[in-house]
């Protein structure tokens, strides 16, 4: 009761839209520009270009979103006591998630160009027909409502009582909360494992990995509490949650630095085992990836998302300095954003990308983040900076570790 009360005694904090300036109207207009041209390219460059790059940005803002939310249901599953100074900007990501599957619409629009299976009828390929209880048009759909149907529940079920508990104190919203949270971890790994099956694994039918939903997760994890990191420090160089210090830094740089090795070992892990079976259906994944341009950036993900972050977030000294670790989180984010683009475009380009591909990528990711990005200062307005009258609000403003 006493950690109660005195939680109850700390100041609210509230971001005044006024603070924002341009910044939400320039990511709108952004947003809807890059949106444009991304259209245009359609008409422009081609169809099968839009399809693959539109999706390699909206799978980028996927498992952005998706992964706060898994840090959100995480919070609340095991107690934590560290990140309620931090726990709001990962329900106000994760809220997204209703936004995302508006995002999903004009991927529905390229299903036969992006999955060949689409149009390919019983009889003619004997792998597909092996397959073809899970692949089937009907199916698909239902599946991809059903992953943004759940999600999108967890999500609004944990900000709506945080948000709730901040005017009334109730101790039962952290109960329901708890609930939801240990309910919606598996939501988020089967949604974020069968949405990666469906919408990145499907581009070649062909293709399997058991490890993919793991890969695609440990990337997930990864990248968004590095945009936690980005987040909470933009807001604390303009004045807000004094709260946050140097520990709860420590321990966002630590989850760094754990889900940067867990990466790096899935990846090797995926890769060793498809490499030493030699299975056709599996290694053309990695064959297509290692010739051309594309083995640049294979190794180039391989090097710069592993082998330099790893022994700069061994250091407490970067991950106890925001400064510091915000470089670090900028630079994670952009080998997720590497990894998308290495796994979905080389399915379209198989001998090698060109200037033009990468710059008709920067159209959707400006479009689809513009956009987010305005929604979620939208909802950064709204409610306290951090819950207020968490029970475990002052436990984690005294944190040690």
């Amino acid at each position: 009761m006493s950690d109660h009360a005195h939680a109850e005694i700390i100041e609210a904090e509230n971001l005044e839209r006024a603070r924002l300036g341009a910044l939400p109207s320039n990511l709108l207009i952004a947003g809807v520009v890059g949106l444009v041209l991304t259209v245009l390219g359609a008409f422009v460059i081609s169809k099968e270009q839009f399809a693959y790059t539109y999706l390699f940005a909206f799978a980028f803002f996927f498992s952005l979103v998706v992964g706060c939310l898994f840090w959100t249901c995480l919070h609340h599953a095991t107690d934590s006591e560290w990140s309620v100074v931090v726990r709001r900007q990962l329900e106000n990501v994760a809220s997204l998630v209703p936004w995302v599957a508006i995002a999903f619409i004009p991927i529905l629009f390229c299903l036969p160009i992006l999955y060949k299976w689409w149009d390919i009828g019983d009889g003619v390929d004997p792998l597909l027909d092996a397959k073809r209880p899970y692949l089937t048009h009907g199916f698909f759909l239902i599946r991809a409502a059903v992953y943004f149907l759940l999600l999108g529940w967890v999500a609004w079920a944990l900000r709506s009582h945080s948000t709730r508990q901040d005017v009334d104190g109730q101790g039962g919203h952290s109960l329901t909360m708890r609930k939801f949270g240990v309910g919606g971890i598996p939501v988020v790994g089967l949604g974020i494992t069968f949405a990666g099956f469906d919408w990145l694994m499907g581009l070649d039918y062909h293709w399997f990995s058991t490890m993919w939903g793991v890969y695609l997760f440990a990337g997930a994890a990864g990248s968004s509490m590095s945009l936690l990191v980005l987040i909470i420090t933009a807001l604390k160089e303009r004045g807000y949650l004094k709260v946050v210090n140097e520990e709860h830094y420590h321990i966002m740089g630590k989850f760094m630095l754990a889900f940067t090795i867990f990466w790096a070992y899935i990846g090797f892990s995926q890769y060793m085992l498809i490499w030493y079976a030699n299975i056709p259906e599996e290694n053309i994944y990695f064959i297509i990836r290692n010739q051309g341009g594309w083995n640049f950036l294979s190794t180039a993900l391989v090097v710069c998302r592993f082998f330099l972050p790893f022994p700069i977030l061994l250091t407490q000294w970067v991950k106890k300095d925001p400064r510091r670790l915000r470089w670090v989180a900028g630079w994670v984010i952009g080998m997720q954003l590497l990894d998308m683009f290495v796994i979905t475009m080389p399915v379209l380009k198989k001998t090698g990308f060109g200037f033009v591909d990468v710059i008709y990528a920067i159209c959707p990711l400006v479009g689809i983040g513009g956009i987010l990005g305005w929604l979620f200062l939208r909802n950064l307005t709204k409610d306290y900076l951090f819950p207020t009258k968490d029970p475990r609000l002052a436990l984690s403003l005294h944190l040690h570790n």
